[in-house]
């Protein structure tokens, strides 16, 4: 199957490949061409990365704040942890549809920096307010907490899905690919980065002004995510064929990059109508391009070696008498996990839109095969049978997840137009969260951790379904196809008719 079943539209064959244009593609363009994306990639990957980087690390303090002393000093009980986080699923799920489709309408600089300020100021709130100061009387910290990460989660939530609708109005699907995933591994990066801080946090200011170790994480993440904001609002851009140009483009730029654009099958802002609507609503694109985000997202759960390394510390029953870790270890060694998932999923990205030529669905497949063979293999041991395969094994459980920014840029691809690609885009990760809040719930239990059984055995289920739902929709894109070359052949067939028949005509006219 060829990339004809990724994206329908066509796009002008690719100049001659160089070893230089194998590592980085802007290489093997022209040079106006090579300068426009320079220009676009310094400013979008940049703000996007570091924002996304800055985001994941605020939720990722989460949980290492929990592992760090939050659990303690708040007095959270049960599945409290898992209560806060859903709480800032459902404010993130709320907000994601509604921003996306402002962004086709208002420059992202104006919508994404706005979302990127207020959760800075609830994460300075989360920091000093979570014990229950400056909050009603009525109010427990953990209460308190709650509160804090539903708002978090609702200003955070157009953030994700908008990025990735800005990189669909600008990359072709020989770009897209490498600067999803390079957008997303930065998110990915901010859970591994937060063990570092939260162990240096723990060490180094802990009870400094009188406030422990994990409450400055909060703070610090809270001031670095200021200038970040402030930059986007100057330079982040607006899509060239929806919005005016940019201060730092020139016209020729401008005009470039909407040409870019109109080749590779992307459309400009048109009016909601009827017509429209029935179109999105009776497409089978609608449901069944998220549903693959939402089946990847869910199936890769969660990594419970921090939980695992702190049952050793047990005061009552310890599993293995005489080992025990650190606060600083527990915060990372989980951090490995974090970093062969990345490189999991720069490789799929270069093959992606490289060798592979735009194909996202290989990836699936892979990644969901190797996925089971950990997650069967975690479920099945004994949890303190073996210390070293336990390490290998939560270390290698997320290094198959590498396909998820892939998805999104075969739905921004696959998309009929750019409200239709903001809806599904959103939609895909609005549905994902929306599965979160719930499942959590009921297979990742905080007081399951750390055998976790429940939620190995979902995701052994969700990685089956995610194979044959990619097998559905790589099905019906095959379908549209042989339906749009049947019409093609028709309507070809019509034109010579015509043709001959007019000069049928003109023959006649001449006698």
């Amino acid at each position: 199957m060829g990339s004809e079943l990724d994206v329908v539209k066509a796009e002008p064959a690719p100049p001659t490949s160089t070893w230089k244009g194998k590592i980085w593609d802007t290489f093997d363009l022209p040079p106006e061409e090579r300068k426009l994306l320079f220009k676009v990639d310094a400013v979008i990957l940049t703000l996007a990365s570091v924002g996304y980087f800055l985001k994941n690390l605020d939720q990722a303090n989460v949980t290492n704040a929990f592992l760090s002393g939050m659990k303690e000093d708040l007095g959270m009980l049960g599945n409290e942890l898992v209560t806060a986080n859903t709480l800032y699923t459902v404010g993130y799920v709320i907000g994601q549809v509604p921003c996306n489709l402002l962004l086709t309408r208002v420059p992202a600089r104006y919508v994404l920096p706005a979302v990127s300020l207020l959760p800075s100021a609830g994460g300075t709130d989360e920091s000093w307010n979570s014990d229950g100061e400056c909050a009603p009387s009525h109010a427990t910290p953990s209460k308190t907490l709650y509160a804090l990460r539903f708002l978090i989660g609702l200003f955070e939530s157009g953030f994700y899905p908008g990025i990735h609708y800005i990189l669909g109005g600008w990359y072709t699907s020989r770009e897209i690919g490498k600067r999803s995933v390079i957008f997303w591994v930065a998110g990915g990066s901010g859970p591994m980065f937060s063990g570092y801080l939260q162990a240096a946090a723990f060490k180094n200011l802990n009870g400094v002004n009188g406030l422990a170790g994990w409450r400055w994480m909060f703070i610090i993440d809270a001031i670095v995510t200021l200038p970040v904001a402030v930059a986007s609002f100057f330079f982040l851009p607006g899509l060239p064929l929806q919005d005016a140009k940019d201060w730092w483009l020139t016209e020729e730029e401008h005009e470039l990059a909407k040409e870019r654009m109109l080749r590779a099958g992307r459309k400009g802002k048109e009016p909601w109508t009827r017509a429209k609507l029935v179109t999105l609503f009776t497409s089978w694109k609608t449901y069944m391009m998220p549903m693959l985000y939402v089946l990847w997202n869910n199936g890769f759960g969660q990594n419970p070696m921090g939980f695992w390394l702190k049952s050793f510390n047990s005061k009552t029953n310890p599993p293995v008498p005489g080992r025990t870790y650190t606060v600083p270890q527990i915060n990372t060694y989980p951090t490995i996990t974090t970093a062969l998932w990345i490189t999991g999923g720069l490789v799929f990205a270069w093959l992606s839109d490289g060798p592979f030529k735009g194909r996202r669905w290989p990836f699936i497949y892979i990644g969901a095969f190797i996925t089971l063979a950990w997650v069967i293999s975690l479920r099945q041991i004994p949890l303190y049978g073996s210390i070293k395969t336990h390490y290998a094994l939560y270390w290698l459980l997320q290094s198959g997840g590498g396909a998820g920014a892939l998805i999104l840029a075969w739905i921004n691809e696959a998309s009929e137009d750019t409200e239709t690609r903001a809806i599904l885009v959103a939609w895909a990760n609005d549905l994902a969260y929306i599965m979160q809040c719930i499942g959590p719930l009921f297979y990742w239990k905080t007081t399951d951790f750390p055998a976790a059984k429940k939620g190995y055995a979902s995701q052994i289920g969700l990685q089956c379904v995610l194979v044959a739902w990619t097998t559905a929709v790589l099905w019906l894109l095959r379908r549209d196809k042989l339906k749009g070359l049947k019409v093609r052949a028709d309507d070809e067939g019509s034109d010579a008719r015509d043709e001959q028949s007019s000069d049928g005509v003109n023959e006649d006219l001449k006698v």
